[in-house]
């Protein structure tokens, strides 16, 4: 906060005060007459007295004085004023209040809270989305244990912290203790952290051995990011085809914003689904929160993954690495349906998405020429 001096430049709000009411050890303006006047004595840093003051009390707006190098707080409208020596001690209206605005910023803020749906992000979501996955389910538990271990740690710091305060501050303990080894205190600052990170480690590493320990597949899907869609092909049945994001324009009733697609990806309910992923021009990143997938499409580099969907319906997930200017309209759609469903999909995509393999592709058309 500052004013401008005579000359017209900025001052400093410190240097206009002692300015225009510098240090003096004489008596400063008396209040209004309307006021209660009580005498305050303040004093420096040093101790001494540089100030008798008469300060106003009344209940109506104060004007703001800051006194620096001294401890005055002025409460603006309370009718308190307050020195160093009683900050914090007697500000019933202002705690009330301060207690009353969380308890309704609390209450403001559960009230929009929704717990995450399976497939597709929840308006004010709070955890992640449902699993449909065994991968996932595993990441959600790990991830609740976490917060747990976490939890304990931090009310443990802060009663250690309350305890230090309380039981060893100047007043409460005057001679402090010169202690300066404690062999037991030393082991258990030691081996506890240790046991901690043992009993992190163990169900992380299970976890990441399951989700890179691809069993047999059933079905193989390979997508490729492109700026700014995906392709997919399943090899084994040799169809192929682009998902591009539905224009807000075109949204038909049920479909999502950003996230609908004008063809799915389509697997059968309960089977391995062996997911590669590749990139044609930059590094995309293949994501499903749901399944609990997540993997980079790097250009000229096969990345692979997987998930068996045990739930049918459908889910949704993004391109979650930056990839350029439309890198937030790349959505992903995987629709799990029935074995019988899925067959019934299959007949209809080989007619409408089949390769065409007598196609030569670019490379074999270079080699050729050359």
């Amino acid at each position: 906060m500052a004013g401008r001096n005579q000359f017209g430049t900025k001052e400093p709000l410190r240097d206009r005060i002692e300015r225009v009411w510098p240090p003096t050890d004489t008596e400063l303006p008396h209040c209004p007459d309307n006021c209660d006047q009580t005498t305050f004595a303040v004093q420096n840093p040093a101790g001494i007295c540089r100030h008798q003051s008469n300060l106003c009390t009344i209940n109506g707006p104060l004007h703001d004085k800051h006194v620096f190098g001294t401890h005055i707080w002025w409460l603006r409208g309370a009718g308190t004023a307050k020195t160093g020596h009683d900050r914090g001690r007697s500000m019933p209206g202002l705690s009330r209040l301060s207690a009353t605005a969380l308890i309704f910023g609390i209450l403001l803020a559960s009230a929009g809270v929704a717990w995450a749906g399976l497939g597709e992000p929840t308006p004010w979501q709070l955890g992640l989305q449902q699993g449909a996955t065994p991968v996932m389910d595993d990441i959600v538990w790990f991830h609740d244990f976490l917060l747990w271990v976490i939890t304990a740690i931090t009310l443990f710091v802060l009663a250690l912290l309350v305890i230090v305060m309380v039981k060893f501050n100047a007043r409460s303990n005057p001679v402090p203790s010169r202690t300066t080894h404690n062999t037991t205190i030393e082991v258990l600052w030691t081996v506890v952290p240790v046991l901690i990170l043992v009993a992190i480690a163990v169900p992380s590493f299970r976890l990441l051995f399951f989700q890179l320990n691809i069993p047999k597949a059933d079905l193989t899907i390979k997508a490729t990011g492109k700026q700014w869609f995906w392709s997919y092909s399943y090899p084994d049945t040799k169809i192929e085809f682009d998902s591009l994001m539905v224009q807000e324009k075109d949204l038909k009733p049920g479909q999502l914003r950003l996230l609908a697609v004008d063809n799915e990806v389509v697997v059968p309910v309960n089977k391995v689904v062996h997911v590669l992923t590749t990139g044609a021009d930059v590094i995309h990143s293949f994501a499903v929160p749901s399944f609990g997938i997540k993997i980079d499409a790097i250009p000229g580099r096969i990345n692979e993954t997987w998930f068996k969907a045990e739930r049918e319906g459908v889910y949704y997930g993004q391109c979650s690495e930056l990839c350029g200017k439309d890198h937030a309209f790349m959505p992903i759609t995987v629709r799990v349906v029935s074995e019988k469903d899925y067959g019934a999909w299959l007949e209809e995509a080989k007619k409408k998405f089949a390769t065409d393999s007598s196609r030569p592709t670019a490379v074999a058309t270079t080699g050729a020429a050359n």
